[in-house]
């Protein structure tokens, strides 16, 4: 397929492109080479399954500066088959699905193929999202509470292999790391005040602190989802969870990953689910010895700590400019704004 045949095929309604909110993000797919070796690449690895792409089908393209998500019909098959790209801050999530396939069985997607050098993933439909059995069951607050369970019993399985995982080139944001990733967020962040920059200086001590305290308690940094909201996990059958999408992830405390899903299920169902949830996906881990009390002073550190998480992400997939800071490059403000969440108390 030639970069020619490719716009012409899209001109023609055969690629329906979604850019979202970014009309102006920069991707790979604005080349015609890149297009070309890519879907080459889908067809070889499907036909490398006895399939290939229907021909009738439109190709549906997602665009976002984070990723290339292409969406293809295939033959024989009653679902579609998912391509993903990631950018160079992310190009690990491929290897690390391949990865997860195998040490977590049924826990995540198991990928038809993976160019880790590339960053390209080919996978199959994951079945329907967790959003959409919440948006259209009865509200029930306790709805978080298996799939939490489930994903901490996928982190404390991955302990074992946290140095693969690095090698795999998962971040590293371990929990003793995290004072000195907090200063080097803190200084390239072009978007915080002089006012933030003092608050968050006077709270460097009690920071550091707290990572001496949460690393004390004992518990292994594990992988760390880092935004497991509704939208990042399927329920293909009742009771029972896959997890997807770990662009963002970090080798750091299991623990910081409690707090997006915390947050969703605040917004829903308000702040009186929280202490339910908070055990749910604490009692894995009563299994290695802890107290209940040390667990649930671990995961109200994490919370607090887990902001500092999130702002590494943004830092790291959208880095700040080289040459001259700017407060309005994409993932500057959200940096900053988790930053600033660390000087609020935990909401449990």
């Amino acid at each position: 397929m030639t970069a020619g045949r490719a716009a012409d095929e899209a001109a023609a309604g055969a690629m329906v492109v979604d850019r979202g909110r970014y009309p102006a993000a920069v991707t790979p797919w604005e080349s015609g080479e890149w297009r070309d070796a890519a879907l080459g690449w889908v067809r070889q690895e499907l036909a490398a399954h006895g399939l290939r792409t229907a021909a009738e089908g439109a190709v549906r393209v997602r665009l976002r500066p984070w990723s290339v998500l292409m969406r293809l019909a295939v033959v024989g098959r009653g679902d579609d088959v998912w391509f993903k790209a990631n950018p160079p801050a992310s190009a690990f999530e491929a290897g690390l699905t391949a990865a997860l396939a195998r040490w977590v069985p049924g826990q995540v997607l198991e990928p038809l193929a993976v160019d880790a050098g590339r960053g390209w993933a080919l996978l199959p439909d994951g079945g329907e999202l967790f959003r959409d059995v919440l948006d259209r069951g009865p509200a029930d607050p306790r709805a978080w509470e298996q799939p939490l369970a489930q994903y901490a019993d996928l982190q404390r399985a991955l302990v074992p292999h946290t140095a693969h995982l690095e090698r795999l080139g998962v971040p590293s944001a371990r929990t003793a790391q995290l004072p000195d990733i907090f200063d080097q967020i803190v200084a390239d962040n072009a978007a915080l005040s002089p006012d933030d920059r003092s608050r968050l200086g006077a709270l460097r001590p009690r920071l550091a602190d707290w990572c001496r305290e949460l690393a004390g308690l004992g518990i292994a940094d594990s992988l760390d989802h880092a935004d497991l909201h509704e939208g990042q996990l399927f329920a293909p059958r009742a009771g029972r969870f896959t997890f997807f999408d770990w662009g963002d992830a970090t080798v750091s405390h299991p623990f910081f990953s409690f707090r997006v899903p915390a947050a969703a299920v605040r917004e829903r169902f308000g702040a009186d689910a929280l202490p339910r949830l908070r055990d749910a996906y604490l009692e894995p881990w009563t299994a290695d010895g802890r107290t209940t009390a040390d667990l649930r002073r671990a995961i109200r550190l994490a919370w607090r700590l887990g902001a500092l998480g999130r702002a590494h992400s943004w830092g790291r997939m959208f880095p700040p400019p080289s040459d001259a800071p700017d407060a309005t490059a994409m993932g500057v403000a959200e940096s900053a704004a988790s930053l600033r969440e660390l000087l609020t108390e935990p909401a449990l």
